[in-house]
């Protein structure tokens, strides 16, 4: 809506200055960008060149323009210290920033960049100019390749920097490409603070995952000495949903929040289950082959692209990379797809439950272990040896996730996805596995006899009695969308991240918990072994002790159900559906325990981290209610009072023609008395957040925020807009309906 000034919280709204000055209401904005919808010019672009792989990662200084940059004693030297978790010498650095800089510069760079994940969700950046005034040259140093110094004082810490505290460093991370984003290189780096404490989220992720390549390897060299490393792999599914720019410009709540705090739902919603996989809208497809092409450029291998359950919802995939280079991929993804957005005047929601009653939005995580010989860990074979292989690991991630599936919950756990989970297809909060029909009788065998045989038979395939249909090859289980972590037959799949997370943080948790767990299995079975058991035995023995001692994280049934609540009780498994409560899981004794003793973070600095996460929920949820305040007092009830005059004119006139009118008194009763669970609902949670924020304990305000502000108004006050929307005459309602943002386009 070109030339408009948008204030999203004032009733009043200016129009630019080559029109007459006037102003106009939430409810006149509405209607201008409902009018404007069909106006919106198409914007395509083709495809630079027929095939993808023509372009593929040609904004990318990826290991092959470094060997064609940079001379092979150099080019060795980087990809040794690559591989073998080195630091780059001083000369080596040099040769390597001379060498990008050359490459950036010919592709148009005029500055560079330390790109970061700082503790607020997203990535942080701050340019510097290849230009030398002073020496009227472009240059670039193998020091300011390495490290940067961005100021840490406004950044989360949590505690560990004050404002007066602001020295901090980035530092290059090699084993993440460097690339061109626009005219800037952009440098994969971590974020630390002057005393050594980690103020990121890839900082704890690598080092989580060497616990896991170191841990993975001793326990896979139990079965093949040529494994040398293990690497986690990840592959990222990320649903969005996709609105009218002007439509959500003109919704204040989507702007300052990211999710509609009100929202009739209408007559249509998903419910005809038509949108699924259906063919994509004609201005959401060229966007979509638009973002590719972008993400293409920067090596990110995006593939799949479809429409999601929710109208307006869709979800791209990419293919498995590995796990700190898949996570920097979904985290510029993210940003490119804002970005291409913008350009087709639509804007991409990522928050996990932007309208109630539809699906929310994920970020599945599909995560294997691969050893540098190429075996996927979680993939069955046909080799004796190599099944019992998958089911030392396959049964040791079970035991992982039984162990600390409380810590896994706390590390998905946020203000967005405390309204996802458990609704709409998304997972319950209750942790449990999933692993199918097939699996679970294979351990349960394992379990009582000690000895089992995977083989794919003639129950592998399903017989349809169509002749010129072939038989379909069954997966080695089913699909269970309410599990939050489910084996799919070569990988694991965490379905209960939220769809605006940082992948690194439930990665860290994962890897970790699975390291720590193979760690004790190696000691377990070494024992075994020292006492003069044979090692096949001694590693079956100890796997049949884990399959019993984590049966209870099972479960193959419906998540939604009550009888899972009641069942997880009785097996004591958690389920707490709030984060305040959840992050508590990291400071448990066993938790911190487990994050010091792999090295990946101290005391101090999961302290810090719990804070930093208890204060974001705070501030979300402030946010939210103020922005319901406003909305409420400042559009709603004055809306509703304006029309509940225009009815009270009505039922005025009625009596004086001597018609019945008691159907209009009727309505505006209902609407007053609307009006007043609004007005009293907003100043009693306003009256609640003045005596909350005096409480000094974080933890306690964030429980505060949630119980007696988020869960004890929200619905209420939420429940009483609705109801006037479908009272209110829709020539008057200022905020736009759901039927508009999820089916205009």
């Amino acid at each position: 809506m070109k030339g408009k000034i948008y204030t999203c919280l004032s009733k009043i709204y200016t129009f630019g200055a080559n029109q007459t000055q006037k102003t106009t209401t939430m409810a006149q904005l509405r209607f201008e960008a409902l009018k404007r919808l069909n106006e919106q010019p198409r914007r395509h672009l083709d495809l630079p060149s027929p095939k993808v792989s023509d372009f593929f990662g040609e904004m990318v200084f990826s290991m092959d323009q470094m060997r064609a940059s940079l001379s092979p004693a150099v080019y060795k030297k980087v990809s040794q210290a690559i591989k073998n978790h080195e630091k780059i010498d001083e000369d080596t650095a040099d040769a390597v920033a001379s060498a990008v800089k050359s490459w950036a510069i010919s592709k148009g760079a005029t500055h560079f960049t330390h790109w970061f994940q700082p503790l607020t969700g997203g990535t942080a950046e701050k340019h510097d100019s290849f230009f030398d005034a002073i020496a009227g040259i472009e240059k670039f140093k193998g020091s300011e390749l390495v490290q940067q110094e961005p100021d840490a004082s406004s950044f989360p810490s949590g505690g560990i920097r004050t404002t007066f505290e602001a020295r901090g460093y980035t530092a290059w991370d090699p084993t993440s490409p460097m690339f061109l984003y626009g005219k800037t290189l952009c440098i994969p780096t971590v974020f630390v603070s002057y005393t050594g404490e980690t103020l990121d989220a890839k900082g704890p992720l690598l080092k989580a995952l060497k616990a896991v390549d170191l841990a993975a390897t001793k326990v896979a060299q139990f079965f093949d000495k040529d494994v040398l490393s293990v690497k986690a792999s990840l592959g990222c599914e990320q649903e969005y949903f996709v609105v009218d720019k002007g439509l959500y410009n003109a919704r204040p709540d989507l702007v300052m929040g990211g999710r509609s705090v009100f929202g009739h739902s209408p007559a249509r919603g998903q419910q005809m289950e038509d949108h699924y996989f259906a063919s994509i809208p004609s201005r959401v497809y060229d966007f979509m082959k638009e973002f590719e092409i972008e993400a293409w450029r920067l090596g990110i291998p995006v593939r799949t692209r479809h429409n999601e359950v929710a109208p307006s919802q869709f979800e791209v995939a990419p293919l498995f990379e590995e796990v700190n280079v898949a996570n920097d991929h979904n985290q510029l993804l993210m940003d490119v797809m804002w970005r291409v957005a913008e350009r087709h005047n639509l804007k991409v929601l990522f928050h996990e439950k932007p309208f109630a009653g539809l699906n929310g939005t994920g970020k599945h995580n599909n995560w294997s272990l691969i050893t540098d010989t190429g075996v996927n860990l979680f993939a069955p074979s046909s080799s004796a040896r190599d099944n019992l292989m998958f089911l030392t690991f396959f049964v040791n991630t079970i035991k992982a996730v039984h162990e600390y599936a409380d810590l896994l919950r706390a590390s998905i756990a946020t203000a967005g996805n405390d309204f996802r989970l458990g609704a709409n297809e998304a997972p319950p909060a209750i942790m449990s596995v999933f692993i199918g029909s097939q699996m679970s009788a294979v351990l349960d065998e394992l379990e009582k006899k000690g000895n089992v045989k995977i083989e794919k038979g003639d129950n592998m395939y399903m017989k349809l009695g169509i002749d010129q249909i072939p038989e379909i090859i069954l997966d080695a289980t089913d699909r269970n969308r309410t599990s939050p972590f489910a084996f799919t037959g070569n990988k694991f799949e965490f379905r209960a991240v939220g769809g605006s997370d940082n992948c690194a943080v439930p990665m860290t948790a994962l890897n970790l918990i699975v390291a720590d767990q193979l760690t004790k299995f190696h000691e377990a079975v070494s024992k075994e072994i020292d006492k003069g058991t044979e090692k096949r035995l001694a590693i079956v023995n100890v796997l049949r002790k884990y399959i019993k001692e984590s049966r209870d994280i099972r479960f193959e049934g419906d998540g939604y159900s009550d009888a899972w609540v009641k069942e997880a009780a009785k097996r004591k498994l958690g389920n707490i559906n709030n984060t305040p409560r959840a992050l508590e899981a990291y400071l448990s004794e066993k938790s911190v325990s487990m994050y010091e003793r792999h090295g990946v973070l101290s005391h101090a600095e999961l302290e810090a981290r719990n804070e930093i996460r208890l204060e974001s929920y705070i501030k979300r949820v402030q946010i939210e209610s103020r922005v319901m305040g406003d909305l409420a007092m400042n559009h709603i009830v004055p809306t509703a009072i304006a029309y509940q005059n225009k009815l009270i004119t009505n039922a005025n006139g009625l009596k004086g023609l001597g018609i019945d009118n008691k159907a209009v008194i009727q309505t505006i009763k209902e609407i007053t008395e609307l009006i007043n669970i609004i007005k009293n609902g907003v100043r009693q949670m306003i009256e609640e957040r003045k005596r909350i924020n005096k409480i000094a304990d974080t933890h306690k305000r964030a429980l505060a925020y949630c119980d007696d502000v988020k869960e004890k108004y929200f619905e209420e006050i939420r429940d009483a807009v609705d109801k006037l929307e479908l009272l209110v005459d829709d020539e008057d309602w200022p905020l736009v309906k759901y039927r508009e943002l999820l089916f205009l386009r």
